[in-house]
């Protein structure tokens, strides 16, 4: 089904998902605001892994027999259509990880091991900012204490945006590598990367974009986002679990070296040394997740029909309506940005005087599933003087009245707690 933003049919959509309709502790309708940590899957995703297992399971690449050549073409399929999906020149560009956090990984483990022109060390600088997931900061911690090299970082304003004032001081000759996040998993703040971008380049250093939260919301073509990496992992996005892809610029994959070593990403092999295989496959060590492919195929197929820019037009419509129906809520503070300009469906608040994981039993217990905690960004959290927060995320398949359902349940907590 193609749809326009005006027309996009959510109680249609919400019949694709088949966890959508069921019920919790006891009587309880679902209602699903944990978006940002994974989203629920479409019956057309959950076929499709069946349908591979039931079919098609084989290895993929090396068989010539019937089951192996169609679980190849399912995989070697699934990327062309990612290729196609985020903008990519190439299907070559398209390494498929796990998730994100190995996507960003692979590229501080290997930025470490390149040879002169891209390696990192003594000296060297690694720039991040304030509103990281740890996957984004961990990763590259690591890397400064193995090289020698000293991590910086932007700063967040009091609205949940980046400080870019410093840009030119935070980003110099000596950066090698800046890794920035699309769009904040905490703040839900959309970034103005491009600044950053150009900055980066005109200092001869890489930049890598952490799209988890983006890729699933907004359209996202990575050619004219600018970038040199591109990590998206594709739980978020409607896909299974245990599938990412890190998208880099070919002249870069070629280059640099592999992040694993094993079967399928060798050219040949012999007892004093290997040589690699091309980009993607020198970084898809052992057998991949072929069945996860398959889904996220299909995932890509949904997304496309409905279409990326009547999501976003949706979400940023309930986007609107859960800032202005949590700002009449007496107590509650909005972590990030409290309008709807340059932001996603991701809303983090504190309740005056109540814990956060009090408040998600209490919605918990009402059928409202949120997250609670630091969400895997604690110096953001930090930041704000906070030790955690509730955080309701939103996609596709969500609806106003649900948006209402949790603000009653804001009531009850208060209730509850007050």
């Amino acid at each position: 089904m193609t749809t326009t933003a005006a027309s996009l049919d959510v109680e249609t959509i919400r019949k694709d998902f088949p966890i959508l309709s069921r019920l919790v502790h006891g009587d309880k309708p679902l209602v699903y605001l944990d978006n940002a940590a994974t989203s629920q899957k479409p019956r057309q995703v959950i076929d499709t892994i069946v349908e591979y297992y039931e079919k098609h399971n084989a290895n993929v690449h090396r068989g010539i027999h019937a089951l192996a050549e169609e679980a190849t073409a399912l995989y070697e399929n699934a990327r062309d259509k990612m290729a196609k999906f985020i903008g990519a020149p190439s299907r070559d560009e398209v390494v498929f990880t796990k998730n994100t956090s190995e996507s960003i990984n692979l590229v501080a483990r290997v930025l470490g091991d390149a040879g002169p022109g891209y390696r990192v060390g003594p000296g060297d600088e690694i720039v991040i900012t304030e509103m990281e997931h740890h996957s984004n900061i961990v990763p590259w911690q690591m890397l400064a204490e193995r090289t020698g090299a000293t991590l910086k970082w932007f700063r967040i304003t009091d609205e949940g945006r980046l400080d870019l004032s410093t840009l030119d001081s935070v980003v110099t000759e000596r950066t090698k590598i800046v890794s920035m996040v699309h769009v904040s998993n905490l703040l839900g703040t959309i970034n103005p990367v491009e600044p950053v971008i150009k900055r980066a380049h005109e200092v001869g250093a890489l930049v890598l974009i952490d799209a988890s939260q983006s890729a699933p919301h907004l359209p996202l073509d990575v050619t004219s986002l600018g970038a040199d990496f591109v990590a998206v992992t594709c739980h978020k996005m409607l896909g299974p679990t245990g599938i990412g892809v890190l998208w880099g610029r070919l002249p870069l994959l070629q280059e640099l070296p592999p992040f694993l070593g094993g079967g399928e990403m060798i050219e040949l092999v012999t007892m004093e040394r290997s040589t690699f295989a091309a980009p993607p496959h020198k970084f898809e060590a052992g057998t991949p997740p072929i069945a996860e492919a398959a889904g996220l195929s299909a995932a890509i197929d949904y997304l496309t029909a409905v279409g990326m820019p009547a999501i976003a037009a949706h979400e940023h419509e309930l986007t609107e309506y859960v800032l202005g129906r949590l700002a009449e809520v007496d107590g509650v503070r909005i972590i990030g940005p409290n309008t709807a300009v340059d932001r996603v469906a991701e809303v983090s608040f504190s309740v005056e005087g109540i814990h956060p994981h009090d408040v998600g039993q209490v919605l918990d217990e009402l059928g409202i599933a949120v997250r609670v905690g630091h969400h895997c960004a604690r110096p953001a959290v930090v930041r704000y003087g906070i030790p955690a927060t509730t955080r309701a995320s939103f996609y596709l398949y969500n609806t106003p009245a649900e948006v209402d359902a949790l603000v009653a349940g804001l009531a009850q907590v208060k209730k509850v707690f007050g």
